[in-house]
């Protein structure tokens, strides 16, 4: 049986994911579709999860 996340670690997860993202975008030189494909999947990946745990409590 798989543990559910409380509420801060989901604040964490999201605060990870946030301050990851800044640096990418900003030691980017360039803002392209790679770089938002990756960051669109990279949420997907993060927050696909952190849903159905949130949605089964």
């Amino acid at each position: 049986m798989k543990r559910k996340f409380n509420k801060f670690q989901i604040f964490s997860f999201t605060l990870l994911w946030v301050v990851l993202c800044y640096v990418v975008l900003m030691t980017a030189e360039r803002i392209d579709g790679p770089v938002i494909l990756t960051i669109l999947f990279s949420g997907a990946l993060v927050f696909i999860p952190l849903f159905k745990n949130f949605g089964k409590k």
